[in-house]
């Protein structure tokens, strides 16, 4: 009895350790999507309010992590504030489909267990992070699509809206133009379909960019987190992009392209072109840098963004995370709306000259 009781002992002390250990560590990183963002196109009024929200978003997931809340709480509730928020791609602000619909998709994953559960294309539920929780937690699947994910959301609880809570006036107006450019550069545009048929096959990329982003810009959010347990988290949520068609779905919901965690190297969440995303399989590709080849998150996330994705013409960025709470922000756009954490100190950057 004395012996289990000693057992026990050293496993409580044990525990209280490694929690200390990384009590000075805990740390918190969020992205807002990248694109085409410059201080040439920003009103002061808008870059005031893009750097409250994610300023606020950091506040929140913080907050948590300082109270002793796992790196998971932390992520939900900074991305719910994104969510709610029309400045950003995801919940409130999603853009329309070609068919004047919000589909959104939002993944997560935790670090520790590798336990992972994403959603597709849903309708009506309102914090779309919160879906892909629920599916990690209380399912034994990693995503769920369309009807299926709306229905199993509301059947767990979640808040559900009539999808006329996402609409938003911007988002219906860029529909319309992107339906309307659609048709002039892919109907009526012979320069550019020229341009499309002739595109050689290592750079076709830049004809699909002609036809899919909108106003090069990519609203995704997303965060990852470090909490006092060593724990890593990585959330991302996304509405997509304007005037997709036929159920398209990018990378933000596909574990190993626009989210993951390990706690052995990383957690990362993306945003950008997402085919791109996909086929370089990025959030595992920058992990399996640093667990095979032994580089720093830096080094890892710089390697695979700056370098494989702009050789293969894919736009965007990352942020990562490792488990020391060093933070890679890299992205080979304009600029990136992101931010950090650490120490109870924070810093909102938007621009490429913001270090």
């Amino acid at each position: 009895m004395k012996t289990i009781y000693g057992f026990l002992l050293i496993f409580i002390f044990a525990q209280t350790c490694s929690a200390q250990d990384y009590a000075d560590k805990i740390t918190l990183v969020v992205h807002g999507g990248a694109g085409t963002i410059t201080r040439a196109n920003m009103t002061p009024e808008k870059e005031k309010a893009y750097r409250e929200v994610l300023n606020t978003a950091l506040q929140n997931g913080y907050a948590i992590l300082k109270s002793g809340g796992t790196s998971l709480q932390a992520v939900e509730a900074a991305i719910m504030v994104m969510e709610n928020s029309p400045l950003f791609n995801a919940g409130k602000g999603a853009v329309f489909t070609h068919e004047g619909k919000n589909e959104m998709d939002a993944a997560v994953m935790e670090g520790n267990s590798l336990k992972a559960g994403a959603i597709a294309g849903a309708t009506t539920i309102k914090n779309p992070i919160k879906g892909a929780i629920a599916v990690m937690e209380n399912s034994p699947h990693v995503l769920m699509a369309g009807k299926g994910a709306d229905q199993f959301a509301k059947e767990q609880g979640l808040e559900i809206v009539d999808p006329s809570y996402f609409y938003t006036e911007a988002r219906y107006k860029a529909l319309q133009q992107a339906i309307k450019e659609e048709k002039v550069e892919l109907d009526h545009n012979e320069n550019k379909k020229e341009e499309i048929k002739k595109a050689p096959k290592t750079g076709y990329q830049n004809a699909e960019n002609l036809i899919f982003t909108e106003g090069k810009k990519f609203g995704t959010v997303g965060c990852v987190a470090l909490d006092r347990f060593g724990n890593l988290t990585a959330g991302t949520s996304t509405g997509g992009m304007t005037n997709k068609k036929y159920g398209r779905i990018g990378d933000a919901p596909i574990i190993g392209a626009g989210t993951y965690a390990n706690n052995a190297t990383c957690a990362v969440s993306a945003t950008g072109h997402g085919e791109f995303f996909i086929r370089s399989v990025v959030a595992y590709d920058i992990s399996s840098l640093m667990e095979y080849k032994g580089l720093s998150v830096k080094d890892a996330a710089d390697e695979v963004v700056m370098k494989k994705l702009v050789n293969r013409g894919g736009e965007g960025g990352v942020i990562a995370l490792d488990r020391n709470g060093n933070v890679a922000m890299p992205f080979n756009s304009e600029g990136m709306y992101r931010g950090y954490i650490k120490n109870g100190k924070s810093e909102v950057m938007i621009y490429k000259d913001e270090k």
